[in-house]
């Protein structure tokens, strides 16, 4: 299951930085993950710094 970023994201980049696949973008107001790309390693959810990336 992919990983999706909540609204507490605070659009610093830490987690685009470390995706290994590049399914991390920025987008309007926060980052967001591509589904169709992310192969659901979390290493954005362990690279986040408030949390606001989860399984979903």
């Amino acid at each position: 299951m992919a990983y999706v970023i909540s609204d507490a994201c605070v659009s610093c980049g830490t987690c685009a930085d470390g995706c290994p696949v590049g399914a991390i973008s920025q987008g309007d107001t926060q980052y967001n993950i591509d589904p169709d790309v992310c192969v659901s390693c979390g290493a954005c959810e362990a690279s986040c710094p408030t949390g606001a990336i989860a399984e979903g």
